[in-house]
């Protein structure tokens, strides 16, 4: 969906100011949230575009001021919500009031190491030849979907040049389509597509930079 979580280039938020020596974590509480948003992810409820399509579904207000990780629990508060795994007066009490939903996994100590190594990869085979190739012209599709999209809105509409061709990857708007298992977990060939930043940007933009993204092949349409 179009929404204020894709900025690029779009709102007037100034320069990113990198800090020096960053921490992983800025606050202890900051390392629990990602450790539960992991661990419930794993349950098996949801699958990782799901949970990305609940954060940027967040109303504006309530994105732009919250921080990174109070992000990840807003919408994990969303998710568990709209699954019964939670209830709002609990999330109010902040303390368990109904029994437990019973799920499919349970993350647990013995086995957090080799989950989060195993990680959850997208590569899958596919059958069909891909559409386009290395070095050749491609526009990016000017799409406004509904749903959750991984396509950001600045390159919508430019050209750009096929950099890499990555193989057969789950394609995250049509992992959405489903809220529950099983998920449907449809696959398109994945693209390094780069961007002239003058394309993007007009022509008083930087003409050194470039923007590279990586979209999947019913993003884009070639160009003649």
């Amino acid at each position: 969906m179009n929404g204020v979580h894709d900025m690029g280039g779009q709102q007037g938020f100034g320069p990113v100011l990198l800090e020096d020596n960053e921490p992983l974590f800025h606050a202890p509480w900051e390392s629990r949230a990602m450790a539960i948003t992991v661990a419930m992810g794993a349950s098996g409820q949801w699958n990782i575009d799901l949970s990305r399509s609940a954060r940027e579904s967040l109303p504006p207000a309530l994105y732009l001021s919250s921080s990174y990780y109070e992000i990840w629990i807003r919408a994990l508060e969303q998710l568990m919500l709209s699954r019964g795994m939670v209830t709002a007066a609990e999330l109010s009490a902040g303390q368990k009031i109904s029994p437990p939903v019973k799920v499919n996994r349970v993350l647990t100590r013995e086995t957090v190491d080799a989950a989060l190594k195993a990680g959850s990869p997208t590569e899958r085979h596919i059958d069909q030849p891909a559409l386009f190739k290395v070095g050749q012209k491609v526009r990016a599709r000017n799409m406004h979907p509904q749903g959750h999209t991984r396509l950001p809105r600045y390159v919508r509409g430019h050209v750009g040049t096929i950099l890499q061709v990555h193989g057969g990857h789950v394609f995250p708007d049509g992992h959405t389509l489903r809220a529950t298992p099983p998920f449907n977990v449809p696959v398109e060939w994945l693209y390094t597509v780069v961007f002239d930043g003058t394309t993007l940007w007009g022509e008083n933009s930087d003409p050194t930079v470039e923007v590279t993204v990586d979209a999947w092949e019913s993003y884009l349409e070639a160009v003649s």
